[in-house]
Formats: C-alpha cells, sequence, structure tokens
C-alpha cells in the first residue's frame, strides 16, 4: 500500500538542498536534535562497529558525526538524492546491501517517509551480520495532533468534507512489533516527547518545510485543494485550541527510538517458562 508519494519528497528536498545547507540550519533543529541522541545512544553501547550503513541522510550531517567520532571504522551513507553527496545513491525503500553485510545499520527521522516499513525491517536484518545492531529513531505517536485537529475541524467547517494534511505515524507498540516480526533479538522501543513553541501556525509550517516534511500523501485523484480561507480558518482554531497566555501556540513531536539485534548466540536469552526458583506470591 502506498501512503507516501516518494517522487514528491524527493522533489521537494532536492528543492530545498538547492538553496544550500545554511539555509536550512535554523529550522532543521529536530534532525539536528534527533541526530545527537542517536549518537549518544550508540556511544553507551560497548561494542566496536566495523562497516555502518546510514539510511536517509538528508544532508550527510549524521554520517559525518559517526566518523567523527569513530564510532565505526567504515561508514557509508544511502541518500536517493545525488545533491547529498552520499556515498551510495539508491532509494531507501528498497537497500542495495548484500546478506550478512554489515555490522551496525542507523537511520534518523527517515522511517517515518517509508510506504512498507514492516519490508524495510526484514531487509535491514538480513544485511545485518550475527549480533549486528539496527539504531534508529523517527517521527511517530501523536506527532502533530494540533495540526492535524485544526486543519481537520476547519475544512469541515468551511468545505463538504476533508482531506488528510498529516502522516499517520506509528505509535511504540506497533513498532515494537514489527521489530519482533522481523526477527531482531532484545529489541528495545521507547519515546521522547518534543514540544516546540511558536508564534503562529504559519513558523510551524515554515520549519516543516526546511525540513521537506510537508504534505506528500499519496493519492490516487487529485487532493482537495487548500483555500486561503481554510489555512486562515485551520490558524484561528489553531491559536484558540492549542496556544498559552502568552499567545504562543504549542506543537508536539514524538520520536520514536528503536533498538535491535541480529541474533547471536552469545547473546542473552529469555529463561523458559516455568523455570523460576521462586514465586512471586512469596515477594508480594
Amino acid at each position: 500500500m502506498q501512503t507516501i508519494n516518494r517522487q514528491l519528497l524527493l522533489k521537494r528536498r532536492q528543492q530545498l538542498r538547492v538553496s544550500g545547507i545554511n539555509a536550512l540550519k535554523d529550522n532543521q533543529f529536530l534532525l539536528q536534535n534527533a541526530e545527537l541522541d542517536l549518537l549518544d545512544r550508540l556511544k553507551i553501547i560497548t561494542r566496536d562497529f566495523d562497516i555502518a550503513v546510514h539510511i536517509g541522510g538528508y544532508n550527510g550531517s549524521f554520517v559525518k558525526l559517526m566518523r567523527q567520532t569513530k564510532r565505526a571504522k567504515h561508514c557509508f551513507g544511502i541518500e536517493a538524492s545525488a545533491m547529498a553527496a552520499p556515498d551510495i545513491v539508491a532509494g531507501d525503500e528498497i537497500l542495495p546491501l548484500k546478506d550478512n553485510s554489515v555490522n551496525l545499520v542507523t537511520s534518523s527521522l527517515n522511517m517515518q517517509f517509508i510506504n512498507d516499513l514492516p519490508g524495510l525491517m526484514a531487509q535491514i536484518k538480513r544485511c545485518l551480520k550475527p549480533d549486528g545492531l539496527l539504531a534508529a529513531n523517527l517521527i511517530g505517536g501523536t506527532s502533530l495532533h494540533e495540526l492535524r485537529e485544526s486543519f481537520l475541524i476547519a475544512e469541515t467547517e468551511l468545505t463538504d468534507g476533508a482531506s488528510p494534511r498529516v502522516l499517520p505515524f506509528i505509535d511504540v507498540q506497533q513498532m515494537g512489533s514489527l521489530l519482533q516480526r522481523a526477527g531482531f533479538a532484545l529489541p528495545v522501543v521507547d519515546m521522547d516527547s518534543l514540544t516546540v513553541r511558536y508564534d503562529h501556525m504559519f513558523d510551524l509550517i515554515k520549519d516543516l518545510r526546511a525540513m521537506g516534511a510537508t504534505n506528500c500523501l499519496f493519492s490516487e485523484h487529485k487532493p482537495r485543494p487548500l483555500t486561503r480561507a481554510v489555512i486562515a480558518r485551520a490558524a484561528q482554531i489553531y491559536q484558540q485550541r492549542f496556544s498559552h497566555e502568552d499567545g504562543r501556540i504549542t506543537a508536539q513531536f514524538d520520536i520514536i527510538n528503536i533498538i535491535g539485534w541480529s541474533p547471536h548466540k552469545s547473546q542473552q536469552k529469555p529463561l523458559e517458562r516455568g523455570s523460576a526458583k521462586n514465586k512471586l506470591a512469596d515477594f508480594l
């Protein structure tokens, strides 16, 4: 099932790169925070990685961080656009990697744009060597629920229906299930919430545009156009429902963090059912 219009997404990212990386620094705070957090999580892992691959690198910033901190002997970036100067120019939905070929796969704020996330998890699992690691984060949970609700109400009020304007996001439980289904061992999934304050809705949309994250939903039919009246009403609803005493609005971003290992005989395994030596009732 195609949810994301990948051609439109790639076109928008290419347009951003034409403007130059310096023009995007102030607006890509979310990506910068996510990449630094991912790097901190990797630093905790006392393991040497030989070959690492980063999927969907935006501007190559995370690969540079990996090389600076020497978290892997060899680190390569996969990006669909050559304008980002990646090591490998290829789509991030079908990975150009051999089975059992890498020790570490990372991704930051890119997997929410994948149409077949279960399929991607299976591909990553296959390309990892035994005891290899997947470490990634993506936007999920109830992110941008304020924007979604504001446009939904505005369109319903002013037109004869409403079109989806915000991506559907995966939640923590679903992400954990995907890791297990793909065969990852010792899966860990958690979520951090970041609340960002803006003067008005249009500043939020400006940041989303700078991240290449404005509406790129796939539709078999021509999407319902957004009129000025709907946009103005959505901004008004946003201000009414999600503003504070100082008049500024908030936008919530939920970042789902995932860790999963390719199975290996050296890894810890859960005890067999019924093998406990003590009863839980003895401690309650």
